[in-house]
């Protein structure tokens, strides 16, 4: 895939804003660090941010896999990392369980036909790079980003497999893994609409009251209690 490809709206808007970020947080960097003494003797908390430390919130992957780490993974290890860091939430399987997302199954076609369609890794995805960014980024719930790349590649490369879009030898790199064609690759387009389109509002927007149709608990679609491994955590200190 070409690192040169059009990307949609929501991704060069947000590599946009991080652009923005970084080089706002390094000019405050060469700003402040004249009155960073007189700042910390004055106030006596906090330390000056380094450009290391800045660095390490510039970890976004673009869908064509720019911005990937080295390192490697296959679905073996995957599947060991899975069953002892995920499972409790998503299933044995990727089934899913309780209110934690499906991870494996669906069928694309189903996501303009079917009534209620099962959006998951091999169905819904468009691009391989970002569940290695989801994943890293966010993952396991309550520990994010306390995976290895390679641990990553690994886990990435286990759902792939589990989802029949690689072979369960597949070793997967920076290369590898943006070489990777999603089943539903074509199922999100360029929408040339703009993201806005009402007139703005801020006063008397409705003729009457305004009243919550539904919360999302009452739609079951909120997990209740802590998750599993932090309910099995308070148990084991209760008893």
């Amino acid at each position: 895939m070409s690192k040169k490809m059009e990307l949609p709206k929501m991704f060069r808007l947000v590599k946009l804003e991080l652009l923005i970020v970084t080089v706002v947080a390094v000019a405050a960097v060469s700003l402040m660090s004249g009155n960073a003494a007189t700042n910390q003797s004055r106030l006596g908390v906090g330390e000056l941010a380094g450009l290391e430390e800045i660095s390490r919130w510039d970890i976004d992957i673009r869908p064509d896999g720019l911005g990937l780490p080295q390192g490697h993974g296959d679905a073996k290890l995957g599947e060991a990392i899975y069953a002892e860091r995920c499972a409790s939430c998503h299933g044995d399987f990727g089934e899913g369980r309780g209110n934690y997302p499906v991870l494996v199954g669906g069928n694309p076609k189903e996501l303009k036909t079917g009534e209620r369609p099962e959006k998951t890794v091999g169905s819904f995805w468009p691009y391989a790079p970002i569940l290695f960014d989801y994943i890293r980024r966010a993952m396991p719930f309550g520990e994010a980003q306390s995976l290895t790349a390679d641990e990553t590649y690994a886990l990435t490369a286990f759902l792939l497999s589990m989802n029949d879009i690689i072979a369960e030898e597949t070793v997967l790199n920076a290369q590898s893994l943006a070489a990777i064609t999603m089943p539903n690759a074509d199922g999100f387009y360029f929408d040339p609409e703009p993201d806005v389109v009402n007139t703005s509002c801020m006063n008397d927007c409705t003729a009457g009251p305004v009243k919550i149709a539904s919360f999302a608990r009452i739609l079951d679609v909120t997990p209740d209690g802590l998750p599993p491994i932090e309910q099995a955590q308070a148990d084991d200190k209760d008893n």
